[in-house]
């Protein structure tokens, strides 16, 4: 896609939905644990989209905070989508250290475990 063309959204066919596929790249795929988030990931071929799944577990705190934490990891990753190097499946695991972190936090969280991983293009 060009620049341009380029949206930020993050429809429901770009997020991972079926418990098999969750299974799977956290099975398969690789991890990388960083912050307040972990973050499984398996490629995908270079004519697809990449996709995101978020997990958030009861420690994490209550149904308030947990949806917090989902908002955010998605949102952060709604942002960045068009600067991963290459179309990946993404599963994010939220910490219980997200809660009462700010945006800004989360999303540097998010964008170190993309660097520290290799799935950020040079130069971004």
């Amino acid at each position: 896609m060009t620049a341009a063309s380029q949206r930020l959204t993050l429809g429901r066919n770009r997020r991972i939905q079926c418990s098999r596929d969750f299974a799977l790249i956290r099975q398969t795929g690789r991890r990388v644990a960083h912050g307040c988030l972990i973050a499984n990931w398996k490629s995908l071929p270079q004519t697809s989209q990449s996709r995101l799944g978020v997990i958030t577990s009861r420690k994490v705190g209550n149904a308030v905070a947990r949806s917090r934490a989902r908002r955010l990891l998605r949102e952060s990753f709604r942002r960045h989508q068009w600067e991963l190097a290459a179309p990946v499946d993404l599963v994010l695991v939220a910490r219980p250290s997200i809660a009462g972190k700010s945006f800004s936090d989360v999303e540097r969280e998010f964008l170190s475990a993309a660097r520290k991983a290799g799935l950020l293009k040079t130069g971004v």
